[in-house]
């Protein structure tokens, strides 16, 4: 038996691009999905299609037993979640709570039971964050906080990590919007309008060879495209500033939607 990635959120998107060139790499590679379509979907290219949410830790769980059973389990993608726009003063309950839940405790809990599978031999995890990580985010509130979140546990666990002497290795993606189906399925919502004031969406399948890349290296943090995340910072830095920026940018965004 070889190496095993685990992939959640691999239905579709930069989860389904990233199995995919996992499974190219020679992993046997579990694909984790909520849509039951994720088995017929991995079978495609060879993989293990595992149902799962993410918001049960016993459903982690259920996926590291079925990559166990297929090799030593050497690289965790937490690649699962969900976006929506608006002021957090109108979002349901239950949208607010889906948003932290997905983005959040999936991530937390998939790095757990990942450091369970890999502390004796060894081991990656990939965290997807997003550029809305590193500032404020107007129209994305919410989903903006769950992404900062992502990061600074991702950043977090590695000292842990070192701390411990475990010999599991910690990266964060931070990609600015993309061109998937998360992104269109809020495209007629005004507050998405941020999303689009970049200079275009990004290719889905340049995001997944950049996240895979990541493992090759030792790079904790990587941002795409680098200078967004720049901008990001100063906006972070000077939060008066940086929002009355951020208007402008919604204009534009808001022309290009």
């Amino acid at each position: 038996m070889g190496d095993v990635a685990v992939v959640t959120g691999a239905a579709r998107g930069f989860g389904l691009g990233i199995a995919r060139r996992l499974a190219e790499r020679g992993y046997a590679v579990v694909a984790a999905d909520v849509d039951p379509v994720v088995g017929e979907v991995a079978s495609r290219f060879g993989a293990t299609g595992v149902v799962a949410d993410v918001r049960d830790p016993a459903a982690h769980r259920a996926v590291a037993e079925v990559a166990r059973h297929q090799g030593r389990v050497a690289v965790w993608v937490n690649n699962a979640g969900v976006l929506a726009t608006g002021p957090v003063w109108e979002q349901d309950d239950d949208v607010v709570r889906r948003l932290v839940e997905v983005n959040v405790l999936g991530v937390v809990h998939g790095s757990r039971m990942a450091v369970g599978v890999m502390r004796a031999s060894g081991g990656r995890i990939l965290n997807i964050a997003s550029m809305s990580a590193y500032g404020p985010v107007p129209g994305l509130a919410v989903y903006a906080a769950t992404k900062a979140a992502v990061l600074n546990f991702s950043t977090s666990l590695q000292g842990d990590l070192d701390v411990a002497g475990v010999p599991v290795r910690v990266h964060v993606l931070c990609p600015d919007a993309a061109d998937t189906a998360m992104v269109d399925g809020v495209r007629h919502d005004a507050d998405s309008a941020i999303l689009f004031s970049g200079g275009g969406l990004l290719p889905p399948d340049e995001v997944a060879d950049r996240a895979v890349a990541m493992l090759d290296g030792r790079r904790l943090v990587r941002a795409i495209p680098a200078h967004r995340a720049g901008m990001a910072r100063l906006g972070a830095l000077a939060p008066s500033l940086g929002l009355k920026v951020l208007r402008l940018l919604r204009r534009q965004g808001e022309r290009r939607r």
